[in-house]
Order: C-alpha cells, then sequence, then structure tokens
C-alpha cells in the first residue's frame, strides 16, 4: 500500500475506477464520463497510489485489468449503486399502493370521536396501509417513542408540551358536564353549589397523589367537589352514567358524541374552567418523509374539521 489512504477514496475516483475498469481504455473512459483525458489520468494514477496496484496495464490489444482490478470491478459498481441510492431523490410516496403502518399514541377519549374519522380517511385514500393506536399511560415515554420510530405522532394537551418535539395545534375544547337524561340535574340549572356537592366521577390520576386538571384549578379556587369514584379509560364512564346519580365533567367532543347514541344529557359546567389545547406531535425524524407528512394531514384535517371551513396541513 503506498502512502495514501483508502480514507482518500471519494466518488469522483469511484467513478473514475468504475469506467477505466469497464473500457480498459483511459480515452474512452474519459469519453464516457464527460471528462478530459489528462483528468482521467490524473486520477487513475491517485487511484493506483491508494490500492498500491497499477489496476490497468498495457496489452497487445491496448489495455487489460491486472488480477487486482478485475477483482474491484464488481465490488465498485455495488458500491456507486448504493450511493445513488443515498443521493436520489425518494420516490414520492403514494397513498393509494402503500402498506405502510402508522403508529399514533392519544388520550383514549379522542379514539371513539375523532379517530374514527382517520381510520376512515386512511380506509378511502391508503387502503392497503394499517393504524395502531397506542395509549397514554403515566409511565409512557413518548418522546422516546417517536425519536425511536416506535411511534410517528403523539395527540396530547400537556399545559407544557416538550420542547425538542415538533408541534401542531388540533382544536380547542371546553369542558362539560354530562350525566343520565333523566338525572336530578339534568332539567335544572346547575349552579356552583349543587356541582360540588354532586357525585362526580373522574378520570384516574396518572400517578398516586397528582391532581387531575379539573381538581388543581378547584384547589386554586379553595373549592374541592364530592368526587366518590374513579375510572381508568374514558370508555367507561357512559356506561357508569347511566346506572348511577354520578356526574361526569370532561371534553365536550366526548360528552356530545356520547350523549347522541345513548340517554345522556350535557349540561354547561357553572365554573369558569380554562379551555383544553390539543395538539399533534411528531420528531424531526419524520418531519421529512413523505407518508408521514400525508398521515400528519389527515389527522389535522379530521381534527380542524369541526372550527374551520378550509383545513390546513400539518407543517
Amino acid at each position: 500500500m503506498a502512502s495514501n489512504s483508502w480514507d482518500s477514496m471519494d466518488v469522483h475516483l469511484l467513478r473514475v475506477l468504475h469506467a477505466v475498469l469497464a473500457e480498459c481504455s483511459v480515452t474512452k473512459a474519459a469519453l464516457r464520463l464527460n471528462q478530459s483525458q489528462p483528468a482521467v489520468s490524473t486520477a487513475l494514477r491517485r487511484l493506483r497510489d491508494i490500492t498500491g496496484d497499477q489496476l490497468l496495464v498495457r496489452s497487445r490489444n491496448g489495455m487489460t485489468p491486472t488480477e487486482r482490478g478485475a477483482a474491484l470491478l464488481e465490488p465498485v459498481k455495488l458500491a456507486l449503486a448504493q450511493i445513488e441510492s443515498i443521493a436520489v431523490k425518494q420516490v414520492r410516496f403514494d397513498p393509494a399502493k402503500s402498506r405502510r403502518v402508522f403508529n399514533i399514541a392519544t388520550p383514549d377519549y379522542l379514539n371513539a370521536v375523532i379517530l374514527g374519522e382517520v381510520v376512515a380517511r386512511l380506509r378511502k385514500f391508503a387502503p392497503h396501509s394499517q393504524v395502531v393506536f397506542h395509549s397514554l399511560g403515566p409511565d409512557s415515554d413518548f418522546t422516546q417513542a417517536l425519536e425511536s420510530g416506535e411511534l410517528d405522532v403523539v395527540i396530547g394537551n400537556w399545559p407544557q408540551p416538550p420542547e425538542l418535539l415538533r408541534m401542531t395545534s388540533l382544536f380547542e375544547d371546553d369542558l362539560v358536564c354530562v350525566m343520565r337524561k333523566d338525572h336530578p340535574y339534568a332539567k335544572r340549572p346547575l349552579t356552583t353549589e349543587r356541582y360540588l356537592e354532586a357525585e362526580h366521577l373522574a378520570p384516574t390520576p396518572y400517578s398516586v397523589g397528582r391532581r387531575g386538571v379539573i381538581d388543581m384549578h378547584l384547589a386554586r379556587e379553595r373549592i374541592k367537589r364530592n368526587v366518590v369514584a374513579y375510572v381508568p379509560y374514558f370508555g367507561l364512564v357512559p356506561y357508569l352514567l347511566l346506572q348511577t346519580d354520578m356526574i361526569f365533567t370532561g371534553p365536550r367532543v366526548f360528552a356530545e358524541h356520547f350523549a347522541k347514541l345513548m340517554p345522556l344529557a350535557v349540561t354547561e359546567v357553572p365554573i369558569d374552567f380554562p379551555k383544553m389545547n390539543f395538539y399533534l406531535l411528531w420528531h424531526d425524524r419524520t418531519h421529512l418523509a413523505d407518508e408521514c407528512r400525508w398521515f400528519r394531514e389527515q389527522i389535522v384535517s379530521v381534527a380542524r374539521k369541526p372550527q374551520e371551513s378550509s383545513l390546513t396541513a400539518a407543517a
């Protein structure tokens, strides 16, 4: 091996090496590469220094590869093909042909309301694709899941989303009360006093000793409601309300959806709770991927539909 090392090899030299070995001629290689013959000769000298081999030698019929040169022809061809696959822009994503599996994590009360429409859009525009919904629990490390590619997107409504993730707003929702239709408070004005004294069903806190957004707000106002039961899944809420005198305070989109399907009543909350802001989160690793961008667009279109007449896509 001469003074130069393989670290000196670049794409230009690989292209010259492939051309001279394939053509067995510096002149023909120069024409093939649209370069001058002196430039190719200079590159060949560098290649000989790097490999420690003549690569191409004179013969009765012109030039012929050495044993080392002939052995390098196929590996160089494969290397150039791999480099080209990296450099060439990816073929544009076609939803109609895609078999991509999309992974999304969401609060469970959105599954039946909004995400059903997301699935419907995927079945219409990407019929061969699949979507997998993941729950968001107290131990969910969704940031790591987005970084690793385990998740494509996350829908959240935390007061302070992680700064390292990309985000776009989805929709804003207010809090309402939902109860069975023949509940004593269903047709009577729900005052603050009645609200605080009523039997409440609440979501199970994410961690022991940690209160939810509603109870934290009440605590700041130095008041407390009468929570008699906690439920880990929002899907159980309507069924528990139908069999008890409990009331549930939750997102309007959730309450009104089930009120259309079951004998439930939705009433305004007598306390001025802050609105819930929902947003879509994703990682830089999928930001420029056509298929992931398209998936985000479907979610944004569905989520913003009630609020906007013209839909805008995720950035």
